[in-house]
């Protein structure tokens, strides 16, 4: 084989298409702290333009500033501890008398929308362990901040204190039920793309089995026919190379394309499919006749005229891996076998039957492939492959049937009118 390099590197492009990374994630947080710095640069204002001595809007200043750092993005144990420490010195504040309010009324709506951004942000991104605590030391915050103004002037009485507060009390809840539905939507999107990230592994462990192992498996049986028929002659040996050649340059090839499909599913949505190359029932004859290339079995295929074209791709490429697994296990399990024969017709319903059996039986013929191949070094299935098929047979609302037929074994597939064009 030449001309061929390899790359031995780390794939950055598959690993982001695995993990789903995206090269925009630190662009968008200098840009949320870009918004937290302006808004902390805001809420210092009033106190700057304050007459001197006035204490209460400097506090109020210093606590908004506190509350506009902690929604600084910075980690969901950070915002745990600030938004608690916020919440402390906010409730702590209300207790104090600083005089006259002043000015400082016109400060009170910038902390409350603070105080509720930040309560808000608790409720979504705080882990389960604290979030009640957390939660609850916040919204209290938001809920009982007009009481700073109320507890200690004589005009107010109990009566306005609880008014204010059950006012408070309104969008509090409002960011708590924000939280908590931003909080729901955060848990379905990581669930999604969990599932999305087991579908692609999964759809790479198919490929990998359908067609590399079916490769590696003629390989090996080529190598151990070999071995059992040492008097060949040098063109027959020059022909079985040229056959595991061809068989571990396609091997390289599926494995070329599993590696640029996760090279192409970066920068791709979870809901987008990854790109696969599609087989189909016109693929058969040249499958078929590289299985007969290797085999002593008499091989056949009947493929009616009325089958091509009538499914849809993703069904004729089920399929086509259902004839490939087939063949793979005849090669695997059935080296005896005298005759394999490949079926796609069209039912009486229009639905599309597939079926491959041998008749590796008692009577097959040895041919040369005999029951030695077996006993050197032969590797038991993994028992994925029909199972796998199954599913996949499945999505396209068809149906896997695979047992003992005749003097031999049948694998058998139906596919359905759904699954017809």
């Amino acid at each position: 084989m030449t001309g061929s390099t390899r790359d031995t590197g780390p794939d950055t492009g598959a690993l982001r298409g695995l993990t789903g990374m995206k090269d925009d994630v630190p662009v968008r947080r200098r840009r949320r702290r870009g918004w937290c710095g302006a808004a902390a640069a805001a809420m210092l204002l009033p106190a700057l333009l304050s007459p001197p001595g006035a204490c209460l809007p400097a506090v109020m200043a210093a606590l908004s500033l506190v509350v506009a750092l902690s929604v600084w993005p910075v980690g969901r144990v950070s915002l745990a501890r600030a938004a608690a420490g916020t919440a402390v010195l906010s409730l702590a504040a209300d207790t104090v008398s600083f005089g006259k309010a002043g000015l400082a009324l016109l400060w009170l709506p910038f902390e409350a929308v603070a105080l509720l951004v930040l309560l808000e942000r608790v409720v979504r991104h705080v882990p389960g362990s604290r979030v009640g605590l957390v939660g609850g030391l916040t919204g209290a915050a938001a809920v009982l901040l007009p009481l700073r103004f109320t507890l200690h002037a004589p005009q107010t009485g109990i009566k306005e204190s609880v008014f204010l507060a059950a006012l408070a009390f309104v969008p509090a809840a409002g960011a708590t039920g924000v939280g908590l539905y931003l909080r729901s939507l955060d848990r379905r999107r990581a669930h999604a793309v969990a599932l999305a990230r087991r579908e692609q592994r999964l759809e790479v462990a198919r490929d990998l089995h359908d067609f590399v192992a079916h490769e590696v498996t003629g390989i090996v049986l080529e190598a151990q026919a070999a071995q059992l028929d040492g008097d060949g002659g040098p063109g027959e040996h020059r022909a079985l190379l040229h056959r595991i050649e061809q068989a571990g340059l396609r091997a390289l090839d599926s494995m070329d394309r599993t590696v640029a499909t996760l090279r192409e599913a970066d920068g791709r949505t979870w809901e987008e499919p990854p790109p696969t190359r599609l087989h189909g029932l016109a693929d058969l004859p040249e499958l078929i006749g590289r299985f007969a290339d290797i085999t002593a079995a008499e091989v056949t295929l009947s493929l009616e005229d009325e089958v091509a074209g009538a499914l849809s791709r993703e069904a004729e490429d089920t399929a086509y891996r259902v004839v490939l697994e087939a063949l793979t296990n005849v090669r695997r399990h059935a080296p005896r076998a005298g005759r394999v024969e490949v079926c796609a017709a069209r039912s009486a319903d229009g639905a599309v039957e597939l079926s491959v059996a041998d008749d590796a039986g008692p009577g097959a013929s040895t041919g040369a492939l005999p029951r030695a191949l077996r006993e050197q070094g032969g590797r038991p299935g993994g028992g994925t492959g029909l199972a796998g098929l199954a599913e996949r047979v499945g999505a396209v609302g068809g149906a896997l049937e695979a047992g003992p037929y005749a003097e031999g074994w049948r694998v058998s597939c139906r596919l359905p009118v759904a699954a017809v064009r």
